[in-house]
């Protein structure tokens, strides 16, 4: 992409695209940010949070990273802008539902059946917050789905182990919301905590989980076809 590209849409938006939301984002200013959803994603190009769900401005509170991670609540993974923005959220901004969104061909998840790059320190040690979803398989179309599908529960269990998480979950002040986005169909399924299966939107009776029981752990174990 030529560098003037960026600039051109730059423009284009401030002339063409604001003045449809102008009243809206002056509202957004005067009376602040109050989003319903944190919506951690993977940072795949290819996800589009906004097209996916259909919010408004002011809606969603976004985070993005390789893989759509959630770090440990005890910080063994050193200081981490996941973790602050989990806990910004949910204490300040009191969101009332957090969605976990994987995708089909993540490139994270790949990456945990292959060899990454020397180079790369930073992605090598962030990438083993997904390795207890790994099976002990070939990486395949197949198992790289199921992988896809068991990473996003391993998040939802770690968001289980931060306090303030666990603590509106169980007061029903807070849902969590398991989501795999298949690029290809348009499909997102959704993770149901009781059956430990995706389901596809199209037939699944909420978007969230389902109450999720004290004490619940699936270590990333669950899926069944």
């Amino acid at each position: 992409m030529p560098d003037d590209e960026l600039l051109l849409r730059l423009q284009r938006f401030h002339e063409h695209a604001f003045p449809q939301y102008r009243a809206q984002f002056r509202i957004l200013v005067e009376e602040g940010q109050h989003p319903t959803t944190l919506f951690i994603g993977c940072s795949d190009s290819r996800l589009v949070p906004y097209l996916l769900t259909g919010a408004p401005p002011g809606e969603l509170f976004l985070v993005r990273n390789v893989g759509a991670f959630v770090p440990p609540y005890d910080g063994s993974h050193g200081h981490h802008g996941t973790a602050a923005a989990i806990e910004f959220a949910v204490l300040n901004l009191q969101v009332s539902r957090i969605v976990v969104c994987g995708h089909s061909h993540c490139g994270a998840i790949k990456a945990l059946y292959g060899e990454v790059s020397p180079e790369a320190r930073n992605l090598q040690r962030w990438l083993d917050l997904g390795r207890e979803a790994v099976l002990p398989v070939q990486a395949g179309p197949e198992a790289l789905r199921r992988t896809e599908q068991r990473a996003v529960v391993l998040q939802l269990e770690r968001l289980m182990d931060y306090p303030m998480v666990r603590s509106r979950v169980e007061a029903g002040q807070l849902s969590l919301h398991g989501w795999h986005y298949v690029i290809e169909d348009g499909e997102v399924h959704v993770f149901d905590v009781q059956t430990g299966r995706f389901v596809a939107a199209s037939q699944a009776p909420h978007s969230g989980t389902g109450p999720y029981p004290p004490y619940v752990e699936h270590d990333g174990q669950v899926l069944v076809d």
